[in-house]
């Protein structure tokens, strides 16, 4: 099955939704939609697994969504690309 292109508005109307975001709250959820657990995510970050927590459910609260994949699928309406920042710094 393929998925249907996004339509102009649903891809505003889905950057509209992520530009609520504050900084960190998008850079947890970066690294949620690729599937890290909080612990990791803290860990990658640099706090608690309490505070991860705290950020993912402030970003599914403001984002509407109740799931990982909701989410997902809302970023790739937006057309955001998930990326590792820490990780990809490491790398050489």
């Amino acid at each position: 099955m393929r998925a249907r292109p996004n339509s102009a508005a649903e891809q505003s109307e889905a950057r509209r939704l992520l530009d609520l975001l504050t900084p960190r709250e998008f850079e947890v959820m970066q690294l949620v939609i690729t599937g890290m657990l909080n612990k990791q995510i803290g860990g990658e970050l640099g706090f608690a697994e309490k505070t991860v927590k705290l950020h993912r459910g402030r970003v599914m609260q403001k984002l509407g969504v109740t799931s990982v994949a909701q989410l997902v699928r809302l970023v790739q309406k937006a057309s955001v690309v998930a990326v590792r920042t820490s990780t990809a710094a490491k790398v050489n």
